[in-house]
């Protein structure tokens, strides 16, 4: 991203409010006992560093869910610069950008929260449409209360049901690494898998009618 762009969209970040789109687990960062990080994915699906055996590393267990609706505000935005990168703990995905949050319903001397930004972001418009999939302006729990009261507890509890509709489901397990479709005789169908394969859901007409 062009470091001009970087500094914008530092200025208009800082300080401002929004609000979970997904519900979220909350884990340590890697090795910096001092900050936790944000996944909307559970530990074991998190893709961000490698062991030395070139499998994908879990961060650390998860130690709170934060349900689709919870406010979040941006503290500042950290782009890996040479010296960011210097002085952050060495298993860290230390060189991806940073984005610092305070959570509702946490203390106020509680670590801060992290959301890190893929350094494959190309541009300002690119990372301000990855935090607006995750992070929304508006409020979404009017859209939760429209749900029925499963499926709405399920979005909440980060679990998925049948029944459920694509959005709900993404509000419950985030956004899917794959999606295939197939048709079944007059109806299409998709199969949407996440990271690593371990979760996946099959929807016709909008709905999941499977959970392999």
């Amino acid at each position: 991203m062009p470091v001009e762009q970087r500094a914008g969209l530092a200025r208009q970040l800082a300080g401002e409010s929004r609000y979970l789109h997904v519900s979220m687990f909350a884990t340590p960062l890697f090795g910096d006992v001092g900050k936790r990080l944000l996944t909307a994915v559970p530990p074991d699906e998190v893709r961000l560093l490698d062991t030395i055996d070139h499998q994908p590393m879990s961060p650390g267990s998860v130690e709170r869910l934060f349900p689709a609706g919870t406010q979040v505000r941006f503290k500042k935005v950290e782009f890996p610069s040479a010296f960011n990168i210097a002085e952050r703990i060495l298993k860290t995905p230390r060189t991806e950008t940073w984005v610092y949050m305070e959570v509702e319903g946490t203390p106020k001397t509680a670590p801060p929260y992290i959301w890190v930004v893929r350094s494959t972001v190309k541009d300002d418009r690119e990372f301000m449409a990855h935090l607006d999939r995750f992070f929304s302006v508006e409020d979404p729990r009017p859209l939760l209360a429209s749900f029925g009261d499963t499926i709405r507890e399920a979005v909440l509890r980060k679990q998925a049901v049948l029944d459920m509709s694509a959005q709900a489901l993404e509000m419950a397990w985030s956004y899917p690494e794959t999606k295939t479709v197939a048709f079944v005789g007059d109806k299409r169908q998709e199969r949407w898998t996440w990271p690593g394969g371990k979760r996946s859901a099959v929807l016709e007409d909008g709905r999941v009618i499977a959970l392999p």
